[in-house]
């Protein structure tokens, strides 16, 4: 009984976000709540508990980052990047949209592609004022590129780093099996960019010469400044490299970060603390222990044993039903609660295969489906979330359904190319 009343929370909940017919923050909230009151989440344990609660790595990341990009959007840098992608693309809708999903996608795998979004956001934003285009096309189109290009590398991705740590894979693992496979669907994006924006795409010849005639330096405001922050983001980016060989959590060198560039800038605490998105952790926050809920009254374990259970020992079966399956419900529920439930279930049919190989492959077919499915809907991953966010506060509201119709096209594809690169490669 309190499976199905977990359930029906999730799903009024989702029905509510979906139709953006009240507000999301206020939903979760309330989902949340009723969660507790029901008793559908284990107690204050949620608050402490990375299986079945709040990840507070996550939030915490977050807020770090959320604190970095406040301190560094007073250099006047980003400003300089607009102008100059601007200049670069010559002001042409598709060109410049490529160049920035470019820049984008090969910043993910290093970075993951929560931090990624969260610097070239502001970036797409005042380059879209600049030429007085819409932004959501560009922004949409930045996210999709980054959760494709952060499923390359153990890092890239929130995921990967679960998938990794549980199946005891590096590094050079994921970028031996994971990246030929991005680039591939990185490519089919870009060219599958000009017809699925077609409609997006604005000139507007005057506004463009005048952002040519603009010189990019004078934007940089204060240039010592700009290079102490840049000397710390390159000390937190090299952190996020090393932290599986120093073990220290991603969310730990974010506020280190933190709290370096407020000491080194001398910013405001109070004005750069404004920058940070509080509607965005908040609704994290809820959505965390929403899912909690579904983990807790053990749905999501019903269901991913019960799938598995009907597939019997055809472990190519297996593969494309984990990886048709993550990317289907990978994109209803987020990614990151959702492959830490679903990886002991995994692990589970993994020892039971006849050789390491096709172990191997069962990994790989997850990690893929619940990659490309973080692309599904406006709430499969973080990064479409704070991307979100981050448009609303700055003007350009993007809706569920204006997400969620560009995502559902790209998951098709990209899923699709991902179940035929698995045959190939490992059961043929």
């Amino acid at each position: 009984m309190s499976a199905f009343a977990a359930l029906a929370i999730f799903l009024v909940a989702f029905y509510f976000i979906a139709t953006e017919k009240a507000n999301k923050v206020k939903v979760v909230l309330i989902a949340a709540g009723l969660m507790a009151v029901l008793g559908l989440i284990p107690g204050a344990e949620v608050f402490f508990s990375v299986h079945e609660g709040i990840d507070w790595n996550v939030i915490f990341l977050l807020l770090g980052m959320m604190i970095i990009v406040g301190v560094i959007k007073q250099t006047g840098v980003f400003d300089y990047l607009a102008i100059w992608a601007a200049k670069k693309s010559r002001g042409r809708p598709y060109r410049l949209m490529v160049m920035l999903m470019a820049i984008t996608a090969v910043a993910s795998p290093f970075l993951d592609n929560v931090t990624t979004i969260m610097l070239v956001a502001p970036v797409t934003i005042v380059v879209c004022n600049r030429l007085r285009i819409a932004a959501h096309p560009y922004l949409i189109a930045e996210v999709l590129a980054s959760n494709i290009g952060g499923a390359a590398t153990l890092i890239g991705d929130p995921p990967n780093i679960i998938i990794g740590s549980r199946a005891g894979l590096t590094f050079n693992d994921f970028l031996v099996h994971m990246a030929p496979i991005v680039v591939v669907i990185f490519a089919v994006f870009v060219l599958s960019a000009r017809w699925l924006f077609a409609g997006s795409f604005q000139y507007n010849a005057d506004r463009v010469a005048e952002v040519m005639a603009l010189q990019e330096r004078r934007a940089i405001t204060d240039p010592r400044l700009l290079t102490r922050c840049l000397v710390v983001l390159a000390a937190v980016v090299a952190g996020f490299g090393l932290h599986a060989v120093v073990h220290v959590d991603p969310s730990i060198v974010a506020l280190v970060g933190a709290g370096v560039m407020l000491l080194v800038s001398r910013a405001n605490v109070s004005e750069v603390l404004r920058e940070v998105e509080w509607p965005t952790l908040v609704f994290f926050m809820g959505l965390f222990v929403m899912v909690a809920g579904l983990v807790h009254t053990g749905v999501i374990a019903a269901i991913g044993t019960w799938a598995l259970d009907t597939l019997g020992d055809d472990y190519f079966v297996a593969a494309t039903a984990l990886l048709f399956g993550s990317g289907v419900l990978g994109a209803f529920f987020d990614n990151i609660p959702y492959v830490a439930t679903t990886a002991p279930i995994v692990e589970g049919v993994v020892a039971a295969a006849p050789d390491p190989q096709t172990g191997q492959a069962l990994w790989w077919a997850f990690a893929l489906g619940a990659d490309f499915g973080g692309n599904g809907t406006a709430v499969a991953a973080s990064a479409n979330v704070v991307a979100i966010g981050i448009a609303a506060r700055n003007g350009h509201k993007i809706t569920f359904w204006q997400f969620t119709r560009y995502g559902i096209v790209v998951t098709a594809f990209s899923t699709v190319l991902a179940w035929l690169y698995v045959w190939m490669r490992y059961f043929t």
